[in-house]
């Protein structure tokens, strides 16, 4: 049986996540394949999770992680895309916001042209149609955080 644990981490955030009843008040294994450890921390036992990047949803040269599936209320693309590559026009029912980490990326937001640089946030409102392509030299590597437990995608072009 899969019950809720609100814990509250480092920033005073509370945080709600899914753990195994196994008759035991901590330590159960999780029903998803994830490694899980208890962090003892001021005489309360944190439930935490690492994944890695491999053990996530692949699509081409993106990983996809879904916060429906990780007991998170958000969710993440993990993007490492070669020059010349990019996504298609398309928008969602809630805010994303694009980490470019490295390389540059050209953005379509609306009707809006924006070349952006690593180190630098892009913030699109809901339902604005948006895209983008790496036209820089090297490897776009970019986080796509979208404001939702699940990614739900409205594609506008082919």
């Amino acid at each position: 049986m899969i019950v809720q644990r609100t814990i509250t981490v480092n920033l005073g955030i509370p945080w709600n996540w899914p753990t195994v009843d196994c008759g035991i008040e901590q330590g159960g294994k999780m029903s998803v394949p994830m490694e899980q450890r208890v962090l003892k921390r001021k005489g309360t036992n944190v439930d935490y999770r690492i994944l890695k990047r491999d053990e996530l949803p692949r699509d081409g040269n993106t990983s996809e992680f879904e916060g429906n599936q990780q007991g998170a209320p958000f969710s993440f693309i993990w993007v490492g895309m070669p020059p010349g590559d990019g996504v298609r026009l398309h928008r969602h029912a809630y805010q994303e916001v694009f980490v470019i980490q490295e390389g540059v990326a050209t953005f379509l937001i609306d009707s809006t042209t924006l070349e952006v640089q690593a180190r630098s946030i892009v913030i699109v409102p809901p339902s604005v149609p948006h895209k983008f392509t790496n036209t820089g030299e090297r490897r776009l590597r970019q986080i796509d955080i979208h404001q939702s437990p699940q990614i739900v995608t409205e594609w506008l072009e082919d």
